[in-house]
């Protein structure tokens, strides 16, 4: 069985897509098989690996319409063991859909449980917000990874973002557990990151990956070339970084 990770954080701009997509690549040169559910209407992960949903004919959105269109959605990445499922903006309007519908926490569950024992690992990028498709997203995931942005108003968001996960682990799934913080955009001069490190350490003791994610020009790039870092620069800090989180989430224990 897959293990199910939700990327999310509802504030933008803390390496969530990056975290997302280099992870998935990290894992994948472990040869772990490995599914990234592209959940954001913005697309960046399907751009980020050199890809367009809309030219693919079917994404997660026409999936959630037709159910038989799943497998036709998943398009072979040119990353041994990654499977992308992409996102268009067409994405956007399932908020709007699922208001009303009987059981809307639960859609992607439904289309995307049967995929569990086809992949060693699905990643599920979430959209900056805490809207239903991250809802959605929580309600599959069994496990939630949230990247922090060593700047001065990451810890007012992660708050508002555990709040959200203590009430879907107590009424909609049970079986989600935090796998824990990664620190992102980590710049060792910078002062005040120093101190956003040491304060999320002594909040989350248990829950901060070891490994921190620096602030990197490279990283940066790759996207814009639809590459992912270890792709685009292998010897860059951000790609030694990304492999040693890989490491790290295959060998961590969830935290109860």
């Amino acid at each position: 069985m897959a293990r199910i990770i939700a990327i999310a954080n509802q504030k933008g701009g803390v390496g969530k897509t990056t975290t997302s997509v280099n992870l998935s690549a990290s894992l994948a040169l472990m040869e772990k098989k490995v599914l990234l559910v592209d959940c954001d209407p913005q697309a960046n992960s399907t751009s980020a690996l050199g890809m367009d949903g809309k030219n693919a004919g079917y994404d997660l959105y026409t999936s959630l319409v037709d159910n038989e269109n799943l497998s036709s959605s998943i398009l072979k990445t040119d990353i041994d063991y990654l499977d992308l499922l992409p996102a268009t903006t067409d994405l956007a309007a399932l908020e709007l859909e699922l208001v009303d519908k009987e059981k809307r926490e639960y859609f992607f569950k439904e289309l995307l449980s049967p995929l569990a024992d086809e992949y060693d690992y699905i990643i599920l990028d979430c959209p900056p917000s805490l809207g239903l498709i991250t809802l959605n997203s929580l309600c599959f995931a069994e496990e939630l990874v949230i990247p922090l942005q060593c700047e001065f108003f990451a810890l007012e968001g992660i708050v508002k973002l555990l709040q959200t996960y203590e009430t879907v682990k107590k009424k909609l799934n049970p079986d989600i557990n935090v796998l824990g913080v990664i620190l992102t955009m980590y710049d060792s001069r910078n002062k005040l990151a120093k101190q956003v490190k040491a304060e999320t350490e002594r909040c989350f003791p248990k829950l901060v990956f070891k490994t921190i994610i620096p602030r990197n020009v490279r990283l940066s790039e790759a996207p814009s070339f639809g590459k992912t870092i270890l792709h685009y620069d292998i010897k860059s800090k951000g790609a030694e970084a990304y492999l040693a989180l890989a490491k790290e989430v295959e060998a961590r224990k969830i935290v109860k």
